[in-house]
């Protein structure tokens, strides 16, 4: 039977985050690389690590985030193996090395404490989305991992004239320099989006990328405040 689970034995540890199959995140846990996660995707861990929901230093910066309720964070440290995961979603790991991301919380699994964040309105879409839609923004040196309804595509915008749309149900997580705007199409509110219950599309433009899940599950919306 052993010889029959080899196959789904952990790899050697090749670096700080990585993907255990396309569900599964594993983490290099060191004594003064203090990880933020989702609380409650904790699956396994080796070693001895520790964890602290909510922590005060989160309060603090998330003090506006979109639920009003706090971030959904819990602070791990200490050293070993760490193991996380979102209710089976496919798992993808970014070393950003000093570049920057804004993700939809939602799709916010881990990072590491020391890369600059802060949750900040989405400015352009006030106008659809009465006071705007929020997301949290993520620099510097280190690592971060998304989650994804499925398997992302990664589209490139190109830095062209040309606009990228997207349903906001389907959006994951984009370069926080692209510039974003909203539009609505009543034309097209039987063809784009199943939950929205009109056309409403995040219009992207500039040098950047932008992530979008299969899924266009209302529960995976950037979370409207108003």
């Amino acid at each position: 039977m052993n010889q029959q689970l080899a196959g789904f034995a952990p790899a050697p540890v090749a670096a700080r985050m990585e993907n255990h199959g396309n569900h599964m995140l594993k983490v290099a846990m060191q004594t003064g690389n203090d990880l933020l996660a989702r609380v409650g995707s904790m699956v396994a861990y080796e070693g001895f690590v520790q964890y602290e929901p909510n922590p005060p230093a989160v309060r603090q910066i998330a003090k506006d985030w979109m639920t009003g309720e706090g971030a959904p964070l819990m602070k791990c440290s200490g050293d070993g193996l760490l193991y996380l995961s979102d209710y089976g979603a496919n798992v993808v790991v970014i070393n950003l090395n000093g570049d920057a991301i804004s993700v939809n919380a939602t799709n916010l699994l881990a990072f590491d404490a020391q890369l600059t964040w802060g949750v900040e309105r989405v400015k352009g879409l006030a106008k659809f989305a009465g006071q705007g839609l929020w997301n949290t923004k993520i620099s510097g040196q280190g690592w971060v991992a998304l989650t994804s309804r499925g398997k992302p595509i990664v589209v490139d915008c190109g830095g062209g004239e040309d606009e990228t749309y997207v349903d906001p149900d389907a959006l994951v997580a984009w370069s926080p320099n692209l510039k974003v705007k909203g539009k609505r199409s009543f034309k097209a509110q039987s063809l784009i989006g199943r939950g929205s219950g009109e056309a409403f599309q995040m219009a992207f433009s500039g040098q950047g990328i932008v992530v979008v899940q299969p899924s266009e599950d209302s529960t995976d919306r950037l979370r409207v405040r108003g």
